[in-house]
């Protein structure tokens, strides 16, 4: 019963978060999504510039600069107008921010089970559960060997970016010639690893 209730609860948080990302994905608040699109842009570009802890160190500068010179501001004109409004920000530092146990907790369970799926799916990969699914993941690190030594970690994950806040919308819009370029690939795969299941034994039983 407790697996049951521990089950749902994950769907929904994970339903959650997905609709929260595909909101973003596709631009349905383009304000909301230019605004996360352009923070991570300018995270990672610079972090291609500078040291993480250099970007770290602005970012705290910039901020406090921002916050300082309103307050000072703030400051300046209640005495000029001798008003007494209080402390500019007392809304945010009275606003609660602490995790209760409960939703720590309900983030430590999410955590938990996709850690344990990974581990799962990797000790069947390496072990050669399915002898087709390894071979295609043989496959997949070799053609990444090559992509590492093209491109870096930062500009794989900048082009990781801009292709999360772009393909969505590209695919939205040219839906059909898409599907159709991709059934015609998926059909010339499964012509490929059909003929090599036919061609290893014990194959073609493992996979079914």
């Amino acid at each position: 019963m407790q697996a049951t209730a521990d089950s749902t609860k994950m769907d929904c948080v994970w339903s959650n978060w997905k609709s929260q990302a595909i909101d973003l994905l596709y631009w349905r608040d383009i304000k909301q999504t230019g605004i996360v699109f352009g923070s991570f842009l300018l995270l990672l570009f610079s972090l291609t510039q500078f040291s993480v802890v250099s970007v770290v160190a602005y970012l705290a500068l910039a901020a406090l600069s921002a916050t300082i010179s309103f307050r000072i501001y703030k400051s300046v004109l209640q005495a000029v107008q001798k008003t007494d409004e209080g402390h500019p920000f007392k809304a945010y530092l009275e606003l609660e921010i602490t995790l209760s146990q409960e939703q720590i907790q309900k983030y430590t369970d999410c955590l938990q089970f996709y850690v344990n799926n990974t581990l799962k799916e990797l000790r069947r990969l390496f072990l050669v559960q399915d002898l087709v699914d390894s071979l295609k993941f043989a496959v997949l690190m070799w053609l990444l060997t090559y992509v590492g030594a093209l491109f870096n970690g930062l500009t794989l994950l900048l082009m990781a970016v801009v292709s999360m806040f772009t393909l969505p919308v590209v695919y939205v819009k040219h839906q059909a010639q898409i599907d159709q370029y991709l059934g015609l690939v998926r059909t010339h795969i499964n012509a490929i690893v059909a003929k090599i299941q036919a061609k290893i034994p014990g194959a073609k039983r493992h996979a079914e």
